[in-house]
């Protein structure tokens, strides 16, 4: 028999969380983002479940070219552009979009020789200072891009450093505003967290990423605990050993847990090694037979320990859910000091998936 840790995939939970990304910007075409696999999803496992979307958004070509060999047909985006001018050939061949965030990539498209255009996605520095041109450069290099032949559709496209507060996209849309003055084409703004909160980022094109997946931009899952959003992955094993152990009785490594009180233990086939977070410490929630309980000691590599005091009628095989449905990922980000992004990529490839 196999160890008996699982991840499942709820794709009626990803169809549902699409469409709620669909109600909040009825007018406007969904990128669904794809990148980082799916966000530890797999992509294998969810584009079918995602094909009402217009586009995917990811970044490495090898994924893009399974959804093509796969019959997707519709726009896919590359979100950082190119690496290599030798990629051009293959972002024609394969009709992809790609972001554009350098010059050497205008250098680059200038010089390709290629049969057809292939469009872009010019990219405004808004405030994130990772990739992107400043405000003040855009007229001159969207008149540029324009003046290409190798380049087609030009849209313009920014990301948001904190569109989980407030006023988080004040800012940042004076400056895209300012820069796209007199500027005729589509614009695609807004992540997560504006397509939640800021409709007038929604423009012609949004990009929701983890709200997909059921989870929450801010991290804070009480931030979107009223939108209908669904946990897509639910991470499931069950108890393969029972300890008794008597007061004081230290529990894992480094003993940094000591029994208060005589305790009965649940051993369960989950660690680090499969993705849940090392750092999640004691007391942090799980869910056992449907019933709460806590883990206790330090999380280890194949392995962790849960109180099961209280709970006479749990024993060897009794389910224990990680995260998803009950556990919200967000929830458990928070308790190990993380964020559910991080904990969604940390799925490690030993960890079986099935659908359902």
């Amino acid at each position: 028999m196999p160890r008996p840790i699982i991840a499942t995939i709820n794709q009626n939970a990803l169809k549902h969380n699409l469409s709620i990304a669909r109600n909040l910007a009825p007018s406007s075409h969904i990128w669904a983002v794809v990148k980082a696999n799916a966000y530890g999803h797999g992509i294998k496992n969810v584009w079918k479940s995602l094909i009402k979307a217009d586009g995917f958004a990811l970044l490495n070509l090898d994924k893009a070219i399974f959804l093509r060999d796969h019959g997707w047909d519709k726009p896919i985006l590359l979100l950082e552009g190119f690496f290599n001018s030798d990629d051009i050939k293959i972002i024609h061949h394969y009709s992809l979009t790609t972001a554009i965030h350098s010059h050497w990539q205008i250098q680059a498209l200038k010089k390709a020789k290629l049969l057809s255009p292939v469009n872009v996605y010019l990219k405004i520095n808004c405030g994130m200072n990772r990739l992107g041109f400043q405000p003040n450069e855009i007229k001159k290099i969207w008149h540029q891009l324009r003046s290409c032949k190798n380049i087609g559709e030009v849209t313009l496209m920014s990301h948001f450093p904190e569109a989980e507060n407030p006023q988080g996209v004040t800012e940042p849309m004076k400056r895209i505003t300012q820069a796209a003055i007199g500027l005729k084409c589509p614009h695609s703004l807004a992540n997560s967290a504006a397509t939640l909160w800021h409709p007038k980022t929604h423009f012609d094109w949004i990009r929701p990423g983890i709200m997909l997946y059921g989870a929450s931009p801010s991290g804070d899952w009480k931030h979107v605990s009223r939108s209908g959003l669904k946990p897509v992955m639910t991470l499931t094993s069950k108890v393969i050993a029972i300890q008794e152990i008597p007061q004081g009785a230290s529990v894992g490594y480094n003993r940094n847990y000591c029994a208060p009180y005589k305790q009965r233990i649940g051993i369960v086939a989950c660690g680090y090694a499969d993705g849940y977070p090392r750092h999640a410490p004691s007391g942090t929630p799980i869910k056992v037979n449907n019933e709460m309980t806590q883990t206790i000691g330090s999380v280890a590599m194949d392995m962790l320990a849960v109180d099961l005091t209280n709970h006479p009628n749990t024993g060897l095989g009794s389910t224990v859910e990680l995260w998803g449905e009950n556990i919200k990922i967000d929830d458990l980000a928070v308790i190990a000091r993380t964020v559910g992004y991080e904990i969604m990529c940390s799925l490690s490839q030993r960890v079986p998936v099935k659908l359902y």
